[in-house]
């Protein structure tokens, strides 16, 4: 595999010498730290995931605006909200696309093309012009920008959340899991707390000009301290070892789908609840509040901020759960505790501003229990050649049928049937983790 060498970089590497010896050649070469694999893991996560809200937000209070104006408020949501699933749809393809890159030029290409494109898809949707500019290219110039970030999202997979669980000490893996989930939580303060403060500090007409760019700009500049924080990880030598000596490289997908593609789909509707509920609890409510609620959508905002540290602090006990009674069972005890959430929906997010109030805080309470143990719930299922790719697709297509269309199919369900509609979307989430989870457990029996 061809790697970048750590002399390309723009700094010198922590892991050379003050005269550029190859700690390889050395008698004792150093060892790989659970810790400073969490720390790139929660910086690249936090990174997309900031990117990743800015856009969701933007969907509700910016884009039926300033590209579908033409559009009634609540079905220019819905086109803003189509557009935000077209990302998870192109995803699996980045990921595909980005094995190949790293087969060819290796991992530090790959990731480096990745977040640029990230960064530069992202960076363009603050430059667009407005639907009143230009007309329809407006509209699909956001089109091709979401694509951008969609195939970028796919083709940042770097293995560390692999080698950080490969890593993790005997009786932490619950914990070490849950680390870089934590870039949920962080990713969405920030997000967040810009909207906030520049929904309630400029007038409506400023917002829409120009003051919903400046998180996109802000998205970029994180993009890249969060490109240098990896790439000081992963293309260190230290770093390749391991990844290669845990075999967390591409494989053949074809091989990987005929031997345990049965794993992917498995590990996928394994953490479905959670992923249905992620967007339920983030990005849909503010859709609902805008449209049919009299509360301020300033308080509804700072609400929101008060679920996501709520949910970061479900996360760190979400670790230590899963250490204490083990990853599935937590999961689907949790997948259990949806279920019963989502009945209660109809009288929360329909009982004025104190039921959204409680639906918002606490289903983000149980958004970073469950979350926090969502990702690589069944990975240890895949043999070790086919981890890397494997997990890879697996978190992608969890994306695509758990979050990915989750506020479209909400609001409009909500909107022709009632609140009912998304108690029965989200509760069939819980439906489908619960199976998954006992198919899983019937197939390690046989085995």
């Amino acid at each position: 595999m061809t790697s970048v060498s750590s002399a390309s970089l723009p700094f010198p590497s922590p892991l050379t010498g003050a005269h550029g010896a190859n700690p390889e050649n050395s008698s004792e070469a150093a060892k790989v730290a659970p810790g400073d694999i969490a720390v790139g893991v929660v910086v690249g996560r936090a990174s997309e995931y900031f990117d990743f809200f800015v856009y969701g937000i933007a969907s509700v209070l910016v884009f039926p605006a300033v590209f579908f104006p033409f559009a009634g408020r609540f079905e220019g949501i819905l086109w803003a909200f189509a557009l935000l699933a077209l990302a998870f749809v192109v995803r699996p393809v980045g990921t595909l696309l980005g094995m190949a890159l790293q087969r060819r030029f290796g991992r530090g290409a790959k990731l480096t093309v990745a977040l640029f494109l990230l960064g530069s898809s992202t960076v363009g949707i603050a430059l667009l012009p407005s639907y009143g500019a230009a007309g329809a290219a407006a509209i699909g110039l956001l089109v091709a920008c979401r694509i951008g970030q969609g195939l970028a999202l796919g083709g940042s997979w770097d293995g560390l959340p692999s080698l950080l669980a490969l890593n993790a000490p005997e009786g932490k893996r619950g914990w070490y899991a849950m680390l870089g989930q934590l870039g949920a939580p962080l990713g969405f303060l920030v997000a967040c707390g810009l909207f906030a403060y520049l929904w309630g500090n400029l007038s409506t007409t400023d917002f829409h000009e120009w003051g919903w760019r400046f998180p996109f700009f802000a998205a970029f500049a994180i993009n890249v301290v969060a490109l240098f924080a990896r790439l000081r990880l992963v293309v260190t030598h230290e770093y390749e070892r391991e990844l290669q000596a845990n075999e967390l490289e591409p494989c053949d997908t074809r091989e990987l789908f005929r031997q345990q593609g049965h794993n992917v789909v498995i590990g996928a509707f394994a953490a479905l609840a959670s992923y249905a509920l992620f967007h339920l609890v983030t990005v849909f409510p503010l859709s609902w509040v805008m449209l049919y609620s009299e509360q301020e959508i300033s308080q509804f905002l700072a609400v929101e901020l008060v679920g996501a540290v709520l949910a970061g602090l479900a996360m760190l006990a979400s670790g230590w759960l899963a250490d204490r009674f083990g990853r599935r069972n937590t999961l689907g005890t949790l997948a259990i505790a949806i279920g019963v959430f989502s009945l209660a929906t109809p009288w929360l997010l329909g009982g004025g501003s104190i039921g959204q109030d409680a639906f918002i805080l606490a289903g983000f309470v149980l958004l970073g229990l469950s979350y926090g143990q969502s990702a690589g719930a069944v990975a240890g299922n895949f043999l070790p050649s086919f981890r890397y790719t494997g997990s890879a697709l697996t978190t992608d297509l969890a994306w695509l049928i758990g979050a990915a269309f989750a506020p479209l199919v909400a609001l409009y369900l909500s909107a022709h049937f009632g609140l009912v509609a998304v108690s029965l979307y989200l509760l069939s989430g819980a439906v489908c983790t619960l199976l998954a989870l006992r198919t899983n457990r019937w197939l390690s029996l046989r085995d």
